[in-house]
């Protein structure tokens, strides 16, 4: 898996980083595959990334969990990590895959989209 960098620089960092890929594409440089979460300020990146959705993903790091399971091991309501992993799924941080659970019919699999991530907030 690759990392992701989760940035508060908004559309001018976003803007600097494209053209420098941009360049070293022109260029027929090597470029390293990477994924990079981009949010207008720090404030909203504090939004979506609260300490306890950090923990969510750093539990779902570890192990691949139903989003039941993991509101038991982070010891949390189930409706409350089911809002945050729906939250985090969609800033990108987290996948949801179902998976069949034999004689239950089907669980929702929560999945990081990244072994490692990496925050840089400035302000």
């Amino acid at each position: 898996m690759m990392k992701i960098t989760v940035r508060s620089d908004g559309f001018e960092g976003y803007k600097k980083r494209a053209l420098a890929r941009a360049a070293k594409l022109a260029r027929c440089e090597p470029v390293r595959p990477e994924m990079t979460i981009t949010f207008d300020n720090p404030l909203s990146m504090l939004e979506v990334l609260t300490a306890e959705r950090i923990r969510l993903c750093e539990t779902a790091r570890r192990k691949a969990f139903s989003i039941s399971a993991l509101a038991a091991v982070l010891n949390r309501d189930p409706k409350s990590v089911r809002r945050d992993v729906l939250k985090l799924e969609s800033a990108g941080v987290l996948r949801l895959h179902e998976q069949i659970n034999p004689g239950h019919g089907r669980v929702r699999i929560v999945e990081p989209t990244a072994q490692r991530f990496e925050l840089i907030a400035s302000f």
